[in-house]
C-alpha cells in the first residue's frame, strides 16, 4: 500500500512538473515542446485524479493550440498594443487578478519574444496540436475540473473568458454565450466594489465581442449602477453617466433626434425610456442641469408616442422644473469624455402638418406693369414631362412661389398644427426661421387645447431688404426649451414651396368714404377681392356725391394714381354716366407723403328706364286708371283709387308702387391703381378696389309719351303722362314749364312745347362709320343720341320737398319712331313771308285794297337734289264751326297767277317764288298752300311738305 501511494505521489509530481515545464516552454516560445509536455502532464494527472492541476494542464494545452491555430491572437489589435513591451513579472503579478486572462492568451507578447508568425510548418510538425473543436471541448473539461474547488473561482473565470475569446474567433456566438452564462454564476467570494464594476465591464465587453449587444448593454448598465451602489461612500456619478452612455447602442438608442425621424421605431421603448430617465437622474446628480434638460427633452421628443397620459404630465412637469433653473437651448453640449450632444428641437410640440406661405391681401398684392412683364419671364422646358427633373422633397420645398412679398410689409405664413398632449399646450415665442433676406420675425404666443385637431396658426414677419427669401422653419419655446424646427427635418409636413421673391417697397393706400359700409359683399366673376363695400339708396334719376379720403398709411410716397370703374350688373339699362369724376384735382395733391390724406370725389347718378313696367301697368289698370291712351284735349288729373274689396285681403303687396319688388340693384367696382417709391421704379403697382352697392328705387314713370302739332311748323307739343311711384308728394318741372304737383300714386299729364330737332350730326348709313359696322347697332346708337339730345332740351326734373331730394326724369328709350319723326325737322324747310315778314305763328296784317307780297322760300337740308315743285295758293275763311269757305273770288284777287313754281334745289341750297294778293274786304283770311301731284313730289315722303299755315288779317284802309 505504501508502494502504491508512493507511485501515485510520483505520478502526480511528474504530471505537475510536466505542466510546469510546459508553461516554461510556452513562455520561452517553444510551442512544440510545450504541446508535448502538456499532453504528457494531462496523461499523468488524469491517472491520479489530480483535477485542479489537470484542468490547468488542459488549459495550457488549449492555449498552445490556440497559438498554433490563431497566430494573430484572440485579444485583437487593441490587446496587443495594450500589453506590447510589458515585462513578464508584471504579467505574473496580474496572474490571479480578474481580467488578467488577456496576458495569458495574448499572442502579441509571444511574437515579440521570438515566435515566427508564420507557424504553418510548426503546426504541421505539431502532432499533439488540438483541433479547433477539441480546444473548446478541453476548455469545457478544464472548467468542469475547476468548478470542483471553491477557491478556484478566479481560475475558472479566466478559463471561461479564454474560451469565449476563442469562440469569438470561430464565430460560434451561441457556444460562447454558454461559457459567459457560466462565468456570470461563478462565486468569487468577497469582491470589492471596484472589482465588481470591473467584472461586469469585462462581461459587457465579451458579450459585445460575440455580437450580443443588448446583453452587453445590460451588464454595462449593471456596472453603471454598481458605481453608485448605496454601499459606496462617494458614488461615482460621472463614471455611472459615462457607462450609461456606452449602453445606448446596445438598446438601439441614439442621442441624435434625427435618427428617430427616419422610418419606424427601433428597440424596446420601455427599456429606452428607463435608460433615459437614468441618464437624466445621473446628469442631475453630476451637477449638470443642462444635460438633464437635454436628456429630458430628448425623452419627450422621441418617446412621446410611447408615454402614457400620466407619464406625459410627469415628464413635462419635471422639464419645467429643470428649465426654471437652466432653460433649454439649441447649442451643442460637450460631454466630459469629448463627444457632443446635438440639440433637440421640439418638432412634435406642437406637431406641424402643413406650412403654406400666404399671399398678401388683394389690396396689397404687387403687380407688374404690362410693358415689363416680358423681362422677367423664366425659360421653361418645352416638354410636358422630363425624366431628368428630380422630384424630391427638397426641390418641392425650395421651389419659387408665383407671388411676391413687399419690403416693409407684414407677410404671413400659415401652419396647420395640432397638440398631441392630453393637456393644454402653451407655445411661446413662436416665429419664423428664414434666410436670404433680412427678416424681422414677429413672435406669437398661442395656447392649443388638449389633443386638438388641426389648428391654423399664422406667423408673421417683415422683410427688411429685397431679394429671394426662403422660409426654413420656425422656432418655439415650449416648457422652457427653445427649439429651432427646420422643415427639412419634418417628414410629415406638406408645403407648396418655401421660397418667395421680396420686391422693393411700395406705398399703402387706405380709403374711407362718406357712405356707410354695405352688408352686401360684391362677388365679381373675375375673382377680384373687394377691400371695402359701401351702399347707398337713391331714387331713379337722383345723383349723389361719394367723397373718398385717400390716406397713405405706408412709408413710401404715393406718386401715381389711376382710377377706373366697372359695372357688374348688366340686366338694367343705364342712361348717362353712372359714375363720373375729375381726377385732376386729386392728382394736384400728389406726391402724397406718408400720413397725408387726399380727397377724391365720385359722382353717382342713377338713370334707369323711366318707362312703366308691365306689373305696374297691371296695377294701374286694376286701380281704374287708363294707361292705354288719354284724351288729347287737355291735361288730366286722377288719383289712384283703393283696390276693390273683392280682392283677397292678404294679397301680396309686391306689385304696389314703391315696393321693394320694383327696386333695382346696381353694383360697380371702383379700382384704384397706385404706385410710388422704389417699387414704382421697378415697375410695380398695387390695386385697391371699392365695391359700390346702389339700390335704385322708382321715382316717376312715364306711362305714355305722345306729340301734338303746334301752331308753328318748327315746334310741337310733347305730352308726358307722369306717374308718381313714391310714397311722398313730389313736383315735376321741365324747362320753361311750371311745376306739376303729384301726390303719392297720382298720374298727370304734362304738355311741353319744344322746338323740333335737326338730327344732321348722326350717321344715316352704315357706310359713314365703316363697312364692317352693324346697321342695327348703328340705328340703336342713332336712337340713343337723339333721345339724349331731346332729354337735354326738355330738362325734366322731379323733387320731393319732404325729403329734400331731387333728380332727373329722362325720356331716353321711351320715344318711339313716330314720336321721333314728329320731333324732327323736315329736311325741306318751307318759309312763307307776307310783305317780307315770316308768317308762322302770328297773323299778318294788311290794308284792304293794298297788294300783299307773298313769298314761298324753300331750304333743302337733305343730301339730295329736290324739285322742281308747283304750288297752288287757295285762300279760305274759317267760320269756327267746322266749315271752311273757299269761294272767295269776290273777296280775294291774285295779282298774277295763283300757282307758284320752284326750280330744282341742290343740297344745302335755297329757292324762292314770289306772288301777290289783293284783299277787297276786311276780315281774317287763311291761305292753304298745296302741291301739285307730279313725279317730283311723289318721290318724297309727305312729312317733307309741311308748310306753315298763313293767317292774314285784312284791315280797313282808313284804319
Amino acid at each position: 500500500m505504501l508502494l502504491g501511494l508512493k507511485r501515485h505521489y510520483k505520478k502526480r509530481c511528474q504530471g505537475r512538473m510536466r505542466k510546469h515545464v510546459g508553461d516554461l516552454c510556452l513562455q520561452a516560445g517553444m510551442l512544440q515542446d510545450s504541446l508535448v509536455h502538456y499532453h504528457m502532464s494531462v496523461e499523468l494527472l488524469r491517472s491520479v485524479n489530480d483535477f485542479l492541476w489537470l484542468g490547468a494542464a488542459l488549459e495550457g494545452l488549449c492555449s498552445a493550440s490556440v497559438i498554433c491555430h490563431y497566430p494573430g491572437g484572440t485579444g485583437g489589435k487593441t490587446g496587443a498594443r495594450r500589453f506590447q513591451g510589458s515585462s513578464l513579472p508584471a504579467e505574473a503579478a496580474n496572474r490571479h487578478r480578474p481580467g488578467a486572462q488577456e496576458v495569458l492568451i495574448d499572442p502579441g507578447a509571444l511574437t515579440t519574444n521570438g515566435i515566427n508568425p508564420d507557424t504553418s510548418a510548426e503546426i504541421g510538425r505539431a502532432k499533439n496540436c488540438l483541433s479547433p473543436e477539441d480546444i473548446i471541448d478541453k476548455y469545457k473539461e478544464a472548467i468542469s475540473y475547476y468548478s470542483k474547488y471553491k477557491n478556484a473561482g478566479v481560475i475558472e473565470l479566466e478559463a471561461c473568458v479564454k474560451a469565449v475569446r476563442v469562440l469569438a474567433i470561430q464565430k460560434r456566438s451561441m457556444d460562447a454565450s454558454e461559457f459567459l452564462q457560466n462565468a456570470v454564476y461563478i462565486n468569487l467570494r468577497q469582491l470589492s466594489e471596484e472589482e465588481k464594476i470591473q467584472r461586469y465591464s469585462i462581461l459587457s465587453e465579451l458579450y459585445e465581442l460575440i455580437g450580443f449587444h443588448r446583453k452587453s448593454a445590460f451588464f454595462k448598465r449593471v456596472a453603471a449602477m454598481q458605481c453608485v451602489a448605496p454601499s459606496i461612500s462617494e458614488p461615482g456619478w460621472r463614471a455611472c453617466y459615462k457607462l450609461l452612455l456606452e449602453t445606448l447602442p446596445g438598446y438601439s438608442l441614439s442621442l441624435d433626434p434625427k435618427d428617430f425621424s427616419r422610418g419606424t421605431h427601433r428597440g424596446w421603448a420601455a427599456v429606452q425610456m428607463r435608460l433615459l430617465h437614468e441618464l437624466v437622474y445621473a446628469s442631475r446628480r453630476m451637477g449638470n442641469p443642462a444635460l438633464s434638460v437635454r436628456h429630458l427633452s430628448f425623452l419627450l421628443q422621441t418617446m412621446l408616442d410611447f408615454l402614457s397620459d400620466q407619464e406625459k404630465k410627469d415628464v413635462t412637469q419635471s422639464l419645467e422644473n429643470y428649465t426654471c433653473k437652466c432653460p433649454g437651448t439649441m447649442e451643442l453640449l460637450t460631454l466630459p469624455g469629448g463627444p457632443t450632444l446635438p440639440p433637440v428641437p421640439f418638432t412634435k410640440l406642437p406637431i406641424v402638418r402643413r406650412v403654406k406661405l400666404l399671399n398678401l391681401p388683394a389690396s396689397l398684392r404687387p403687380q407688374k406693369m404690362k410693358s415689363l412683364l416680358g423681362q422677367n419671364v423664366s425659360t421653361k422646358s418645352p416638354f410636358i414631362y422630363s425624366p431628368i427633373i428630380a422630384h424630391n422633397r427638397g426641390e418641392e420645398r425650395n421651389k419659387k412661389i408665383d407671388f411676391q412679398w413687399v419690403q416693409g410689409d407684414v407677410c404671413e405664413v400659415q401652419l396647420m398644427v395640432y397638440n398631441p398632449m392630453p393637456f393644454e399646450l402653451r407655445v411661446e415665442n413662436m416665429g419664423l426661421l428664414t434666410s436670404g433676406v433680412d427678416f424681422e420675425s414677429l413672435p406669437a404666443a398661442l395656447s392649443l387645447p388638449a389633443e386638438s385637431g388641426l389648428y391654423p396658426v399664422t406667423l408673421v414677419g417683415v422683410p427688411q431688404t429685397t431679394g429671394m427669401i426662403t422660409v426654413n422653419g420656425y422656432h418655439t419655446t415650449v416648457f422652457g426649451v427653445f427649439s429651432d424646427c427646420l422643415l427639412d427635418n419634418l417628414p410629415g409636413v406638406k408645403t407648396s414651396g418655401s421660397t418667395v421673391e421680396v420686391i422693393p417697397a411700395l406705398p399703402r393706400l387706405q380709403i374711407s368714404t362718406s357712405l356707410p359700409r354695405s352688408a352686401h359683399s360684391l362677388q365679381p366673376s373675375s375673382g377680384d377681392e373687394i377691400s371695402t363695400n359701401v351702399s347707398v339708396q337713391l331714387y331713379n334719376g337722383e345723383a349723389q356725391q361719394l367723397v373718398i379720403q385717400l390716406e397713405n398709411i405706408g412709408t413710401e410716397p404715393l406718386e401715381t394714381l389711376e382710377v377706373t370703374s366697372r359695372l357688374l350688373t348688366t340686366k338694367e339699362k343705364l342712361y348717362g354716366d353712372f359714375l363720373s369724376w375729375n381726377l385732376e384735382e386729386t392728382l394736384a395733391q400728389f406726391p402724397l407723403q406718408p400720413g397725408k390724406v387726399a380727397t377724391f370725389v365720385v359722382n353717382i347718378k342713377v338713370k334707369l328706364d323711366f318707362s312703366c313696367q308691365e306689373n305696374l301697368l297691371q296695377d294701374l289698370s286694376d286701380d281704374g286708371i287708363s294707361v292705354s291712351g288719354f284724351p288729347l284735349c287737355s291735361p288730366f288729373r286722377q288719383v289712384v283709387r283703393p283696390r276693390v274689396e273683392s280682392k283677397p285681403v292678404n294679397a301680396p303687396e309686391g306689385g304696389k308702387p314703391g315696393d321693394p319688388s320694383h327696386m333695382k340693384t346696381l353694383e360697380a367696382i371702383l379700382n384704384f391703381k397706385y404706385s410710388g417709391g422704389p417699387g414704382h421704379a421697378e415697375g410695380y403697382y398695387r390695386n385697391l378696389s371699392l365695391g359700390l352697392h346702389v339700390e335704385a328705387e322708382p321715382s316717376v314713370f312715364f306711362t305714355r309719351v305722345t306729340t301734338l302739332p303746334a301752331t308753328s311748323t318748327r315746334q310741337c307739343h310733347l305730352l308726358l303722362d307722369i306717374f308718381n311711384s313714391t310714397e311722398h308728394e313730389l313736383t315735376v318741372s321741365a324747362r320753361g314749364n311750371e311745376e306739376l304737383i303729384l301726390h303719392a300714386g297720382e298720374c298727370q299729364r304734362m304738355a311741353i312745347q319744344v322746338d323740333k330737332f335737326s338730327f344732321e350730326s348722326f350717321p344715316e348709313s352704315p357706310g359713314e362709320k365703316g363697312q364692317l359696322a352693324n346697321p342695327k347697332q348703328l340705328e340703336e346708337e342713332r336712337q340713343e343720341a337723339r333721345g339724349l339730345e331731346i332729354d337735354s332740351k326738355l330738362d325734366v326734373h322731379w323733387r320731393i320737398p319732404s325729403l329734400k331730394r331731387t333728380g332727373e326724369a329722362s325720356v331716353e328709350g321711351l320715344l318711339s319712331q313716330l314720336v321721333l319723326e314728329h320731333l324732327q325737322l323736315a329736311p325741306l324747310q318751307w318759309d312763307v313771308l307776307v310783305d317780307g315778314q315770316p308768317c308762322d305763328c302770328e297773323a299778318a296784317a294788311c290794308r284792304v285794297g293794298d297788294p300783299v307780297r307773298l313769298e314761298v322760300r324753300l331750304t333743302n337740308q337733305s343730301p339730295r337734289s329736290v324739285g322742281p315743285f308747283a304750288l297752288t295758293v287757295a285762300p279760305f275763311q274759317d267760320h269756327q264751326n267746322g266749315v271752311h269757305n273757299y269761294d272767295l273770288h269776290d273777296a280775294v284777287s291774285f295779282v298774277g297767277s295763283s300757282t307758284f313754281y320752284l326750280d330744282a334745289v341742290q343740297p344745302s341750297g335755297q329757292s324762292a317764288c314770289l306772288g301777290a294778293l289783293l284783299f277787297l274786304y276786311t276780315g281774317d283770311f287763311f291761305l292753304h298752300i298745296h302741291f301739285h301731284q307730279d313725279s317730283a313730289s311723289k318721290e318724297l315722303p309727305p312729312s317733307w311738305f309741311c308748310l306753315p299755315s298763313v293767317h292774314v288779317r285784312a284791315l280797313d284802309a282808313q284804319a
